[in-house]
């Protein structure tokens, strides 16, 4: 229900500028020229986009013609109650297509997962723990192992399998302080298997990462997450 508001409240913003298009379809739209043009047409844009992905199909002279009932203070077509009916019906197509969505995306996904780490596990220098977790030593290291109880700073940089960088302590010039035990249990393993001075790429499966959840916008449902990582130092103090 909150987006049909927004969407609604964002409309009647622009309503010169949908009220000259829907008089004047057809005919030859004039150049922009004043601020308040440019932002009517940037929100109208947004506003289209917003539609475009509704899970029902807008039809434009009714869209139009519900801000000028409002801005006309003319009575509305339907009933209060049949207004908010509509609306939570609305949220609820909405809600349902996103789920569909994420539910699509989580299946392709495990697949694309699935296949990789078939094949990734032969090759040259693999190794695949009984976790399931895939790593191999680019630069071999001198020191300790770090322990699970232990604090650690390192270098890294994440990916997801289409190579999309989401994170990377190489890009912020400051490597990373972090509990072992306190990271995702991909991580968390593969620590305890590296030595400081080392340089080590991971495939961590999403069971042993963010699973069917994903983390915000960048990890998926069911994302497969690469990472280089180099230990370089246990600061338990």
């Amino acid at each position: 229900m909150k987006h049909a508001k927004t969407i609604l409240v964002a409309a009647v913003a622009i309503f010169p500028f949908l009220v000259w298009a829907a008089d004047k379809a057809g005919s030859s739209a004039p150049e922009l020229k004043t601020f308040e043009e440019k932002i009517s047409y940037v929100m109208g844009r947004e506003i289209g986009q917003s539609l475009s992905e509704a899970p029902i199909p807008v039809d434009t002279n009714t869209f139009i013609r519900g801000m000028q009932d409002v801005l006309q203070k003319r009575p509305s077509a339907l009933t209060p109650a049949d207004e908010e009916t509509i609306k939570s019906e609305f949220s609820a197509r909405m809600q349902a297509a996103q789920a569909a969505k994420t539910a699509a995306l989580a299946e392709e996904n495990r697949k694309s997962e699935e296949a990789f780490l078939a094949k990734n596990k032969s090759a040259k220098g693999v190794i695949t723990t009984a976790s399931g977790l895939q790593y191999q030593v680019l630069t071999p290291g001198t020191g300790a192992k770090p322990k699970e109880t232990d604090r650690v700073k390192v270098n890294y940089r994440g990916a997801l399998l289409d190579g999309t960088e989401f994170d990377s302590s190489y890009a912020r010039n400051e490597p990373a302080v972090f509990a072992v035990n306190g990271v995702i249990p991909g991580w968390t393993e593969a620590l305890q298997l590296m030595q400081l001075g080392g340089k080590y790429r991971l495939w961590v499966p999403s069971k042993l990462a963010y699973g069917e959840r994903g983390a915000g916008r960048a990890i998926g449902p069911n994302a497969l997450l690469v990472f280089e990582v180099e230990p370089l130092e246990i600061v338990n103090n």
